[in-house]
């Protein structure tokens, strides 16, 4: 099946070669191609170019994007999807003063959402989480990362990461699944921290080793949740078990976490609201990406990563949607790009490249996702008709996609 879209008004994410991610001063380069064609073949990328180049081609499907911009599908590296019920209680006692710390050393938080899920039967949580994965796919998300993490039980855990195997056989949308058992400790654990950790590497782990059930480990590091101590022996364990770490970090306090993670070569560190300099310093050099979520730090009132000063430094950037019932009821990355250039005073260029390239890059998918290469999958973003590409982080409210390509075809 060939497709040719012809007249586009501009390709954007255009690389030639493949390169894994883009740093510094690099992230304010967009490659882009105006008065654009683009050739699928079956899920691939076949060609690209400008169509004064536009080779003799028998299409099975020719369609006109004159006025419309494209781009690849926005790559979602840290995401919550798959949980119970909501928190919407939560949202008003914060309205009414109570800070997310507050509400979780009541019973709140993530302990809520874990004994809704556990409350839950799997057929229930796949229900909920397939809408909520149908959504972004709509909003432009061709590749996501969704962790476990509100089961804080074998089961629960188990559970989960079952879950996000049926999502990712069911749908052709891109899905890595990380196992978070460490997002915090279960009430009957709170006197017996190392229990619970022992539970997490003795049982968790050799169960979702056996079934093959994630790609990657992650850990909530942070005061009050796990120390940069249980958060090295955590991610050692999975290590062990084949699973790469990606994890929270610096959200409410720098208590070493980054470098914890640089120190075990972990595909990304996320959140990063409050980072010291040292942490800058410990992130030059490495390969791991540093990933903000700024609609995070817009639910919650709390500080924004420094992109400036991280992208002065050298450092490379991506932008995740963070979406979970607690702290992020939202998946919509379009805002979250939006957000990244109003309030962290990133360039449209710079967002675009830290939600695409640079998204990918933070769930292991440079080789097939992020940009538009001949040979990557065919996922990318149909406009309506716009002035500029400028318009997508500017009309923050506006929903400006008519259609979303995933593996070559509208969704």
């Amino acid at each position: 099946m060939i497709t040719l879209i012809k007249n586009i008004q501009e390709l954007l994410q255009v690389r030639e070669t493949s390169i894994a991610k883009v740093s510094g001063a690099e992230m304010a380069v967009l490659p882009t191609i105006k008065n654009a064609f683009l050739i699928l073949k079956n899920d691939l990328i076949e060609d690209f170019g400008s169509m004064e180049n536009l080779p003799e081609i028998k299409a099975d499907k020719t369609i006109d994007a004159t006025g419309k911009v494209i781009l690849p599908t926005w790559c979602d590296s840290h995401t919550h999807i798959v949980y119970a019920g909501n928190r919407e209680q939560e949202f008003v006692d914060r309205i009414n003063g109570l800070s997310y710390e507050e509400i979780a050393n009541r019973g709140g938080g993530i302990l809520n959402s874990a004994k809704k899920l556990n409350e839950s039967t799997e057929e229930e949580i796949y229900e909920q989480s397939k809408q909520r994965l149908e959504e972004v796919m709509h909003l432009g998300t061709g590749a996501v990362e969704i962790k476990s993490g509100y089961g804080l039980t074998v089961d629960g855990e188990l559970k989960m990461l079952r879950v996000i195997k049926k999502l990712a056989e069911n749908y052709p949308i891109t899905i890595k699944s990380t196992f978070l058992g460490a997002h915090a400790f279960p009430a009957h654990f709170k006197e017996d921290k190392k229990g619970y950790i022992d539970q997490i590497i003795n049982e968790m782990l050799p169960e979702i080793s056996k079934n093959n059930l994630a790609d990657y480990i992650d850990v909530f590091c942070e005061s009050g949740y796990f120390s940069v101590e249980e958060t090295e022996q955590i991610m050692e364990a999975g290590i062990a078990f084949g699973l790469k770490p990606k994890i929270h970090v610096n959200q409410f306090n720098s208590i070493g976490g980054v470098q914890a993670g640089v120190k075990f070569n972990a595909l990304s560190v996320d959140h990063l609201e409050i980072m010291a300099p040292q942490d800058i310093e410990a992130l030059k050099n490495s390969e791991t990406m540093p990933v903000a979520l700024p609609s995070c730090s817009y639910f919650l009132s709390i500080p924004y990563t420094p992109a400036r000063e991280m992208i002065k430094s050298g450092l490379p950037l991506a932008l995740a949607s963070d979406f979970n019932p607690g702290s992020t009821p939202s998946g919509n990355m379009n805002f979250v790009v939006s957000t990244a250039c109003i309030k962290m005073k990133m360039t449209p260029e710079e967002a675009i490249n830290a939600a695409t390239i640079n998204g990918a890059y933070a769930m292991g998918l440079s080789e097939t996702h992020g940009s538009i290469t001949k040979g990557k999958k065919a996922n990318f973003i149909v406009t309506k008709p716009i002035s500029s590409y400028y318009q997508i982080p500017y009309a923050f409210g506006s929903n400006l996609i008519e259609s979303v390509f995933l593996e070559g075809k509208i969704i």
